[in-house]
């Protein structure tokens, strides 16, 4: 154990458990930051005993922030939402906590920071979500210029909320829709990957004040990956298109949800986000550069869109309803 601190914002979600395990592996002592501490127990197995700390914070409280880099030789941000409910905004958490971690980095010493952005990350940009990622980026590159930020594309893996969600829609529904026509352009990345790359900017020091934007082998439309979760759970459905002014209407009904606490099928917002590809730039440094090769999604989203199949793990997809890589 190289007996280092790193400190992880946001550490209990979808990304962080990856990020979390992967620096266990490395060596590193963890201390994750979370709102709710309860909520990031299940990450203590993944290192050795004392390796990874829990604590409380909220990372809208400067102070709070500050506390939990005491001592640390690094920091990673890894907070986010994709939608807004109560307190949560994207002000808050995209632009306001992310400031709050770059300036306590600054402050506490460390040596390096990680910030996790998005692509399509535009404080221009008509989608709250990506502007309020772009200010964030901002915000950290003002406080600590020596900052890696790293803007993924769509992830993907066991634990993720696009796959499963439109694989459960699909054992319901007789059809899924396709904003826009199912046009926009994805370019997903492993999970895994993607914590491999916070590994390497953490580790690396050439890494530093640069921006890499991260995707996988493949570029699919919104309507090839609807494909592929019809294939891999051995389902027949409609994939019926729906024109972009139609689905803000839906949206503006469904995002109501997350005032009783339940994650909207859709909001506005997102609709206004799929109006713009999701893809690595052309030129813009990305996982080559971090010496890290992607895994191509077919690896991975079989071992857990099975369970959404009639038969389960006694049933297989048929080769020929795949969509091509292309």
């Amino acid at each position: 154990m190289n007996n280092a601190l790193v400190t992880v914002f946001g550490g209990s979600g979808f990304l962080g458990r990856h990020v979390v395990r992967a620096l266990a592996k490395a060596g590193w002592r963890i201390r994750v930051a979370v709102r709710h501490p309860a909520s990031a127990y299940f990450l203590l197995p993944m290192g050795t005993v004392g390796q990874i700390q829990v604590v409380k914070c909220n990372a809208r409280d400067a102070g709070q922030v500050a506390a939990a880099l005491k001592g640390a030789q690094a920091a990673i941000n890894l907070t986010g939402i994709l939608y807004q409910r109560g307190a949560q905004s994207f002000a808050g958490l995209h632009v306001e906590a992310a400031a709050n971690i770059a300036e306590a980095a600054r402050a506490a010493g460390a040596a390096t920071l990680v910030h996790v952005s998005a692509i399509g990350a535009d404080a221009d940009s008509r989608a709250r979500y990506a502007a309020t990622k772009g200010e964030g980026e901002a915000a950290v590159r003002e406080a600590f210029p020596d900052a890696a930020i790293l803007r993924p594309s769509l992830l993907f893996g066991p634990e993720d909320k696009f796959f499963n969600k439109f694989a459960w829609l699909a054992r319901l529904m007789p059809a899924l829709p396709l904003v826009g026509g199912g046009h926009t352009k994805f370019q997903p990345l492993f999970v895994g990957d993607a914590a491999a790359a916070v590994l390497k900017c953490v580790e690396d020091v050439s890494t530093r004040a640069k921006t890499y934007e991260l995707g996988g082998p493949t570029v699919y439309s919104f309507k090839e990956l609807m494909q592929v979760v019809l294939a891999q759970t051995c389902r027949k459905r409609l994939l019926v298109p729906i024109p972009f002014f139609a689905a803000k209407i839906k949206a503006f009904f469904l995002q109501g949800s997350a005032l009783l606490g339940i994650e909207p099928l859709l909001t506005m917002d997102q609709v206004e986000l799929l109006k713009t590809d999701n893809v690595v730039h052309a030129g813009a440094p990305g996982m080559s550069e971090l010496g890290i090769a992607p895994t191509a999604l077919e690896a991975i989203v079989p071992s857990y869109l099975w369970r959404f199949r009639a038969k389960g793990q006694f049933e297989e997809p048929a080769t020929s309803q795949l969509p091509a890589q292309r």
